[in-house]
């Protein structure tokens, strides 16, 4: 059964694991905006059963090149509320499972990639 969290709430969670991120990676983050969104919706190509509990989009900061800051949209990290909900049992399972999921996705805008996420225990 899924744990049952307020907006606010969940939304304070999303604010305190980013502001554990340390203030130098932090400063070096670029054109990112957080949101957070109910749950992913899977690409027709995906399998419908598709559960994410975060998503990075955009262009990792080790892929930019000169030309990469003309008109770019900002990338994009959102973390997922239901899906997050549905694993977690109490309010400190929910701001683990959140600062994991930022944390994750945060990395993936420095350009490290699921693989090592995995094996440094940010999976």
């Amino acid at each position: 059964m899924a744990y049952s969290m307020s907006e606010d709430d969940f939304e304070a969670a999303v604010v305190r694991a980013l502001n554990e991120i340390p203030q130098a990676l932090r400063d070096m983050m670029d054109n990112v905006a957080l949101f957070i969104e109910d749950r992913y919706e899977p690409l027709p190509h995906e399998d419908p059963d598709t559960v994410l509990l975060g998503l990075y989009d955009g262009v990792p900061l080790t892929e930019r090149d000169h030309q990469w800051a003309a008109g770019a949209m900002p990338d994009r990290i959102v973390v997922f509320k239901d899906s997050i909900l549905e694993i977690c049992d109490t309010p400190e399972d929910v701001v683990e499972e959140v600062g994991i999921t930022v944390v994750h996705e945060i990395a993936h805008h420095f350009g490290i990639d699921d693989t090592t996420l995995h094996e440094l225990g940010w999976g």
